[in-house]
C-alpha cells in the first residue's frame, strides 16, 4: 500500500447489528434467557425424578412433589434453581443459534407457504445445529440437575468429564438428544405454525397476538414433548449413568419397567410446553420490533 493510499474503512457496527442473522440471534437469545430463569426448577425435578429409583418417587405427579420437597428440605429454594449457569450458558446462545438457523434456513431454502414436511424439515435442521454445539453444556447442565456429581463450577464439569472420559464424555447421550430434540423441534414448529393458521392470528391486532402466540405455543409444546419424552429419559441416563442407548434402554427397562420411558413427564411437559410458547412468543414479538417480520 502505498503512502498515500487510504486505508480501506472496516464495517460499521451498525452494519452488523442490522444483519437479520444478528437480529434474529438476540431476538432467540433474549427469549432463551427469560424462559430459562422461569423454567429451571421443573428442568432440575425432571432430571431428578429420572435418575432416582423408582421405589423411592413413584410415578406422575406424586414423583415430582416427592422430589420437590425433598429439595427444599436439603437445598432451600435456591437449590430449585441448581444448575442454572450451565443452563443459561446452553440454552441463552443455544435458543439464540437455533432461531438464527432457522430463519436463515427459511430465508435461503424455504418457500413463502411452506407445507407440513417442510416445517417439520426446518425444525429438525435448526435444532440439530444448536443441539450439537450446544451439547457439552447439556451434558454438564444434566449433571449439575442430578445432584450425583461434585463439580465447582462449569469450567471445572468441563475440564473434568474431558479428562475422565475424553470428548466422548462431552458429547454423551447425543444420538438420544437428537432422536429427543430433531423431532421434537420439527414436530413443535409443525404444530404451532398450523395452530397459527388455524386461529388466523394475523387478523388479531398487536395487543391480542402475544396472547394468541402463547397459547398456539402451549398446544404445540404438550404434544411434541409427550411423543419425544421416551427420548429424553434414554439421554438423562446416557449422560449420567450409561454411555450406549441400548445400555441405557435395558437399564432403565429392566430397573424401571415400562413405566421408567415416562418417568419425569410431568415437569418435562409442562417445563417445555411453557417454556417453548414463552420463548416463541417473546421471538415473535422481538423480531416485529427488529423489523425481521
Amino acid at each position: 500500500m502505498s503512502v498515500g493510499q487510504s486505508i480501506p474503512a472496516l464495517p460499521s457496527m451498525d452494519k452488523f447489528t442490522s444483519s437479520p442473522v444478528v437480529k434474529s440471534f438476540l431476538a432467540g437469545s433474549i427469549s432463551g434467557t427469560c424462559s430459562t430463569l422461569l423454567f429451571q426448577p421443573l428442568d432440575l425435578l425432571k432430571t431428578r425424578i429420572q435418575s432416582t429409583p423408582r421405589s423411592a418417587v413413584g410415578y406422575g405427579s406424586s414423583g415430582m412433589v416427592t422430589i420437590c420437597l425433598r429439595v427444599l428440605r436439603k437445598e432451600k429454594v435456591i437449590g430449585l434453581w441448581s444448575g442454572l449457569t450451565p443452563s443459561l450458558l446452553r440454552c441463552v446462545p443455544g435458543v439464540g443459534l437455533y432461531f438464527c438457523a432457522l430463519h436463515t434456513m427459511k430465508s435461503n431454502l424455504g418457500s413463502e407457504n411452506p407445507g407440513s414436511l417442510e416445517l417439520v424439515a426446518l425444525g429438525v435442521g435448526a435444532r440439530c445445529v444448536a443441539g450439537i454445539t450446544m451439547l457439552p453444556f447439556t451434558v454438564v447442565k444434566v449433571r449439575f440437575e442430578s445432584g450425583n456429581f461434585e463439580y465447582s463450577s462449569v469450567r471445572n464439569a468441563l475440564r473434568t468429564i474431558y479428562i475422565a472420559e475424553g470428548t466422548r464424555g462431552l458429547y454423551s447421550g447425543m444420538t438420544a438428544t437428537l432422536l429427543r430434540d430433531a423431532p421434537s423441534s420439527g414436530l413443535y414448529l409443525l404444530f404451532y405454525t398450523k395452530a397459527k393458521k388455524l386461529v388466523n392470528s394475523e387478523k388479531f391486532d398487536s395487543s391480542a397476538k402475544p396472547l394468541i402466540h402463547f397459547t398456539c405455543g402451549v398446544m404445540a409444546g404438550a404434544m411434541a414433548s409427550a411423543v419425544t419424552q421416551p427420548a429424553d429419559v434414554i439421554k438423562t441416563h446416557m449422560q449420567t449413568r450409561t454411555t450406549t442407548v441400548s445400555s441405557a434402554v435395558k437399564y432403565i427397562y429392566q430397573n424401571h419397567g415400562v413405566h421408567g420411558f415416562a418417568s419425569g413427564i410431568v415437569p418435562r411437559v409442562i417445563r417445555r410446553t411453557m417454556m417453548a410458547a414463552l420463548a416463541w412468543t417473546i421471538y415473535e414479538q422481538m423480531i416485529v420490533k427488529l423489523g425481521l417480520k
